[in-house]
């Protein structure tokens, strides 16, 4: 039998293993050995788009977002301004806006008030700077619409293209869907590069300049409230928010996947969702958990409350309740 090898006698460490990969690190070791092609791709869409010109040496050599300098942070900021400026004539105003001390932020939702009208889905694309041809095109938003059968909550059955303009139906409620912000988050656990995690205040979040766009966790979701660009985005100058933040709104590139963040740019900062501020019904609740008089406390304690999909485990910060 052969005898196992001896100690050095130096600690064992897993720093390295903690630490987000670099791209490069990524890429070399997915090439030596995946042999799925299309996880092999995904790993070389960054040299792909170098090579066609779309992404730069700097972009693909930039560290992850929890590595980076003030400095590093700052210059990058003013990059990403400048490049919004180029492209769409627009000066936007591209901020880091830490998490708050003291917050745990979540959602709830009353479904006894909810018409289905999708002005949520709506503002929650001219806030978040989402690609849309027209005022129409919802295909992005962050914000599903389902319209449901009354008596029991069957998603299989849900329809998602209902007539907006008719309703509400009789017989018939509705369930907005988006990022539950899942404390247990399936999505950030797949991540080959780290390029998502969830923020000291519960928010999930993506550094669009890490995300190699493989797609796991859109495939993880099992809200399905993930987005991926296939394209360049399409958003007119007029249409753009100049009011961005690096880890929310601000205009994604090509290849990556995007996704809520509870308008982190806003509610950092004191002031509710864009989807809560337009529902013309009240149905939308938003509050801080760890502040026991907030009224995402009190539906917490004193409504029926619903969780989606409880049985997979994704322990969300988002929850659903009725009246009665």
């Amino acid at each position: 039998m052969t005898n196992p090898p001896a100690n050095d006698g130096k600690p064992k460490t897993t720093e390295n293993a903690a630490q987000p990969r670099s791209r490069r690190t990524f890429l070399k070791a997915t090439a030596a050995s995946m042999a799925g092609a299309a996880g092999l791709a995904a790993a070389l869409k960054p040299l792909l788009a170098l090579e066609r010109g779309e992404l730069t040496i700097e972009a693909l050599l930039q560290k992850h977002y929890k590595r980076l300098t003030p400095e590093d942070l700052e210059r990058i900021l003013r990059k990403l301004e400048a490049a919004c400026e180029k492209e769409y004539g627009v000066r936007a105003s591209v901020r880091d806006i830490k998490p708050m001390a003291g917050a745990q932020y979540a959602y709830a939702l009353n479904l006894s008030r909810c018409i289905g009208c999708r002005k949520c889905a709506h503002a929650c694309l001219k806030e978040n700077n989402q690609s849309r041809d027209s005022e129409d095109d919802i295909e992005m938003s962050y914000i599903r619409l389902l319209e449901l059968d009354q008596g029991a909550i069957n998603l299989e059955t849900a329809d998602h293209y209902y007539n907006p303009e008719q309703v509400p139906r009789e017989n018939k409620y509705y369930m907005p869907v988006q990022c539950h912000q899942c404390r247990e988050s399936p999505c950030t656990k797949v991540c080959p590069v780290q390029a998502t995690w969830q923020e000291p205040d519960g928010v999930v979040v993506v550094d669009y300049n890490w995300c190699i766009g493989c797609r796991y966790c859109m495939a993880a979701c099992p809200y399905d409230a993930r987005r991926f660009n296939f394209q360049k985005p399409r958003i007119s100058p007029a249409a753009i928010n100049p009011d961005q933040s690096y880890l929310s709104n601000r205009v994604r590139p090509k290849g990556v996947v995007e996704k809520c963040t509870f308008c982190l740019h806003r509610t950092r900062q004191g002031k509710y969702p864009a989807c809560l501020e337009v529902c013309p019904t009240g149905a939308r609740v938003f509050g801080n958990l760890l502040e026991p008089s907030s009224e995402i406390n009190y539906v917490l304690r004193h409504k029926r409350v619903y969780i989606l999909k409880e049985d997979v485990g994704t322990k969300p910060r988002f929850y659903y309740f009725f009246e009665k």
